[in-house]
């Protein structure tokens, strides 16, 4: 945090030096943490452990007012989301199986972990100048994802700690979503709630579709 925190001041103090610059930009770069819920869960499918998400990436800020406290931002970033949970993946050969795991004592871990391409389109308003680095921002838009990765992985907790790990082609290919930022100065919260399921259609358990959708929320840094 204390390293992030430096870089935002460095970042602003650079900008300081140019006093007046009618040319100035805000916030191009973003670093990202997130706990994920998952909604629309089947029934008897719970969440354990922590369920994490960490994203960063590069937006071009582009004012649309003469006192550039409006813009349009247009970026391209990377996310890594985990979502642990009951729900275990078998593969097979003609496919993927799902089961609610319901002896927990003999569940370890169980997830799934996405790895997304993601370009993020936002509306952007903040009360900043040329020289003030401290200020407010609402930030709201999209954030349309690929995922170019997606694993299941199950760990039980009985002798020898059993393991399965392969890539599952159920997961969504494309996702998306709308995102809200908001926040002053360095710290700024970040939520993400998705307009599509993290599944493919089709996909069941226990003859219940698996319309899960991930909601994420968190703390989002910027960076010059």
């Amino acid at each position: 945090m204390f390293f992030l925190y430096s870089l935002a001041t460095f970042a602003q103090n650079q900008t300081d030096s140019v006093v007046g610059d009618s040319r100035y930009l805000e916030d191009q770069f973003y670093i990202g943490l997130t706990y994920n819920i998952l909604l629309n869960s089947p029934e008897n499918v719970n969440q354990r452990n922590l369920s994490y998400g960490l994203q960063g990436g590069f937006i071009k800020d582009i004012p649309i007012n003469k006192s550039r406290t409006s813009a349009i931002g247009i970026g391209l970033g990377y996310g890594v989301y985990s979502y642990y949970t009951n729900l275990r993946a078998l593969e097979t050969v003609d496919g993927f199986d799902y089961t609610i795991i319901t002896e927990i004592d003999s569940l370890k871990r169980n997830k799934v972990e996405t790895h997304m391409l993601e370009l993020p389109l936002e509306f952007r308003w903040r009360n900043s100048t040329a020289t003030e680095y401290k200020f407010w921002r609402v930030y709201a838009g999209v954030k349309l994802g690929y995922a170019v990765g997606a694993r299941s992985k199950y760990i039980s907790n009985k002798t020898n700690n059993e393991r399965e790990s392969f890539y599952n082609a159920d997961i969504r290919r494309f996702q998306y979503g709308l995102t809200f930022n908001f926040g002053y100065n360095t710290f700024n919260l970040h939520a993400y709630y998705a307009l599509n399921g993290l599944f493919n259609d089709g996909v069941m358990v226990d003859g219940e579709t698996i319309a899960i959708k991930p909601l994420r929320i968190g703390l989002i840094f910027y960076i010059l």
